[in-house]
Order: structure tokens, then C-alpha cells, then sequence
């Protein structure tokens, strides 16, 4: 008998892995189950769930009934899937993940404490930036970050500060791709970029103004290792103001090196 599922063409079923293709084997299908959920598709109805992961509705079924009873997704009341915690323990254990915001939470905590401002933690991935650590108040200014979230590597302070650092190899991979426009202020001409990136090694701060939102500045530094690649990006998003970029960078770029001096020998 053929599944039905009562939310059918409830959700846009358009999601990036929606396409079909040789057999796949049962680890490409959980990570494809797993990878059909983002940021704005964070519950998902078992048809939406399939077709996003390229699945049958039956294979879809099968496994998400598996993952369920794993935790690494959750089942809500309505029949919609989330994604578990049993996933957010796993995460957890990122070595790049724990370390370092365990020696960044008091440096970003004076760091808010001085501002009340969005406080940034990330790391580079591949051409992504991964905010793994944030700290904001009310009264901050509204940014479009979340813990876990991707952005490119040319249009965020961070994201600066961790392609100033990283292989020429990367550079060459950011400025080879289009580089995706946010606001008109956005970077999107390669050489322009370069040269940004070589002031951001000549200064050690990385300043990213109206790159996604026209009323924020993000003033950001390199957490840089032994060798000095940069292992992490420490970043303050604060209201668009004369001045107030250059005020904050000797702030942003001292908190960056005592989190540096505090990093496991591991990391």
C-alpha cells in the first residue's frame, strides 16, 4: 500500500538535493536525509523530506523512521520532521568546536560587556565561514547570524579575517566564483578583494561594513595559531557610525590574541 502523508504540498519541494541518480548506498541516504534540512527548512513533511533528499517516498520513510528512533531527528505531532538532539550532543565533540569557544567565552564576554553589541565567534570551512559562537543583547543591532550558520568567506568581518589567513589556494577558489552580492555595498570584483584581504594582514583587523545589512559594521580579527593560519575569526557587529569601526579595533584585535594564548595544544 502506497505511504500518503497528510501535509503533502504543504512545502516548497524544490531543496538543492532533489534529483535522482544511480543507487546510492545507506550512509548517502541518511546524509542526504539529514542534509534535505537548512535554515529555512527546519521541519519538513515526510514528501518534502523524500523528494529534498532525492529519495522515494518509501526509502524516505524507512530510514527516517530509523534516524527517529536514533534521535537524530525528531518527529513532531503533526507528522513534520525536525532534526534531534541526540545530533546537537554529537556536534558538540567538534574539537574546533568546544576548545575554542571554551577559550573564547571570556574574551567575547569583556568584549559585550564593553559594547552590548553581537559578539562572533567562527571558523573557516572549505569556502564557508561557521559561526560557532554568538553573543548578543537586545539593544543590538539586528544581524542575520545564527550558531551553525554558513556565509561566504568575501562578504562577512569574519569571513575577511579567515581568507586573509588562509592557503593562497582558498583565495584563489573565493576570487575564481562569483562572489555573491548582499547589498550594493558587497564586494563582488576579485581584485578589490585581494586588496582588502592584503590590508587586513597589514592591519590584523578585518572591517566589513554594509556588506550584508546597510545599518551594521563588523569589525573582526584572526584567532591565529603557532604557525599562524587562522583557526578562528573573533568578530563585534555594531550600528553603522564615523569612527566607531577604527574605536573598536584595537578592542577586537587584543581579545583575539589572549584567545589565541589560551587555545588547547591541540587544536
Amino acid at each position: 500500500m502506497a505511504l500518503r502523508d497528510p501535509q503533502a504540498g504543504r512545502d516548497r519541494l524544490d531543496g538543492p538535493d532533489a534529483r535522482r541518480g544511480p543507487e546510492r548506498s545507506a550512509a548517502d541516504r541518511v546524509l542526504a536525509l539529514l542534509g534535505a534540512f537548512d535554515d529555512a527548512h527546519r521541519s519538513l513533511t515526510l514528501t518534502a523530506l523524500a523528494r529534498r533528499a532525492g529519495l522515494p517516498l518509501a526509502t524516505a520513510h524507512r530510514f527516517a523512521a530509523k534516524l527517529t528512533e536514533w534521535g537524530a531527528l525528531e518527529r513532531r505531532a503533526d507528522g513534520r520532521y525536525e532534526i534531534g538532539l541526540r545530533l546537537w550532543e554529537i556536534a558538540v565533540l567538534a574539537r574546533r568546536g568546544v576548545g575554542l569557544r571554551q577559550a573564547a567565552l571570556p574574551f567575547m564576554e569583556d568584549l559585550y560587556e564593553a559594547t552590548h553589541e553581537n559578539v562572533q565567534l567562527a571558523v573557516r570551512d572549505g569556502l564557508e565561514t561557521v559561526y560557532i559562537e554568538l553573543i548578543s543583547g537586545r539593544s543590538a543591532v539586528g544581524v542575520r547570524t545564527r550558531v551553525g550558520a554558513r556565509w561566504p568567506l568575501h562578504a562577512t568581518g569574519v569571513g575577511l579575517a579567515l581568507l586573509a589567513y588562509a592557503p593562497p589556494s582558498v583565495v584563489a577558489q573565493v576570487c575564481a566564483a562569483p562572489l555573491r552580492r548582499f547589498t550594493e555595498r558587497t564586494i563582488g570584483d576579485p581584485a578589490l578583494l585581494r586588496s582588502v584581504l592584503a590590508d587586513v594582514r597589514t592591519s590584523g583587523v578585518a572591517v566589513s561594513e554594509r556588506q550584508i545589512t546597510m545599518d551594521a559594521v563588523s569589525v573582526a580579527a584572526p584567532v591565529r595559531g603557532p604557525d599562524g593560519r587562522a583557526v578562528a575569526a573573533l568578530s563585534v557587529v555594531v550600528p553603522v557610525r564615523e569612527g566607531r569601526a577604527a574605536l573598536l579595533a584595537p578592542a577586537v584585535r587584543v581579545a583575539a590574541q589572549g584567545i589565541a594564548r589560551s587555545l588547547p595544544p591541540v587544536l
